[in-house]
């Protein structure tokens, strides 16, 4: 599907009233240095109290597409706007030293090793719903594989994150994305290798994405629930149908992630790694027992 819409890095020439308003952009940045980064809808709001910007929901989307813009022309500093979604931090905390060993005496025989250290390449699920991450963890988590939801893919924050991940991996990374058949699931397919991808070349790696599910064969084959798409919707789409992901069975759609990541790993090392695993939990659980 051909787009006109900037991927990755991309040059870009604002007209005068543009770069004027970029200018008062770098002023609030300047004066809020110490409080990087901020959120479009801080600099909004700044930029009505002391420029007198215009107070509309309109002027506010005109801000975030300039934003866009000016981050991807490097214009302004990535890091210095944050678009993701929501966060929490400062919930780890304990009473003593003493109930921080035995967190850790705890969670000892619970290790993650990295499995996936010695494979040829890094392989992650991304699915479309939040919903699913737990389920496809289930899967997932026992071959070292990362599953991450794409909620959040209208951020450029969040696709140069991803992409400056994988850039800077030392091998190539595969992506199994899980999505609903419609519009909107091929959108997110798309900006995982192209906008995603094109930030992941900028930093020296490669991400490929095989969408897994659902998809129109699959339709077919287990008989799922259709809808025609969303006549609002203008994005281009194959197909005069829609399917969503959730419609597959959970059982059915683990096999086929579970086949899917297997078809990606080396199983022999995969072994190996759990093997090594083993042993380091073992390790850990007598080495923190003999501080307790």
């Amino acid at each position: 599907m051909a787009t006109n819409r900037p991927r990755g890095f991309a040059p870009w020439r604002p007209r005068a009233k543009t770069l004027l308003l970029l200018d008062s952009v770098q002023k609030v940045l300047d004066t809020y240095r110490d409080s990087l980064p901020l959120t479009g809808r801080q600099i909004f709001y700044r930029l009505v109290a002391t420029t007198g910007f215009d107070k509309t929901e309109a002027s506010y989307k005109q801000l975030l597409e300039m934003l866009n813009r000016a981050r991807r022309a490097d214009m302004v500093p990535m890091d210095a706007i944050r678009d993701d979604g929501a966060v929490a931090v400062g919930l780890n905390r304990f009473r003593d030293s003493e109930e921080f060993l035995q967190a850790c005496a705890g969670s000892a025989s619970n290790f993650q090793l990295d499995l996936l250290q010695d494979q040829p390449q890094r392989v992650e699920v991304i699915c479309e719903a939040a919903g699913m991450v737990p389920q496809l963890d289930r899967v997932a988590r026992s071959y070292g594989v990362a599953v991450r939801s794409s909620g959040g893919f209208d951020s450029t924050t969040v696709k140069h994150q991803l992409g400056r991940f994988y850039g800077e991996l030392d091998r190539p990374a595969v992506v199994l994305h899980v999505g609903d058949f419609d519009p909107s699931g091929e959108h997110i397919h798309l900006n995982l290798g192209e906008d995603v991808g094109a930030f992941a070349a900028y930093y020296g790696g490669s991400v490929h994405v095989r969408r897994v599910a659902v998809t129109a064969d699959q339709q077919v084959a287990h008989n799922l629930p259709t809808a025609p798409p969303k006549p609002t919707d203008k994005r281009s789409f194959s197909a005069d149908f829609t399917v969503q992901a959730e419609a597959l069975p959970p059982d059915v759609l683990a096999e086929i992630v579970r086949h899917a990541i297997e078809s990606e790993l080396d199983l022999d090392l995969l072994a190996q790694a759990h093997q090594r695993q083993a042993e380091i939990r073992e390790e850990l659980v007598q080495r923190l027992e003999d501080l307790l």
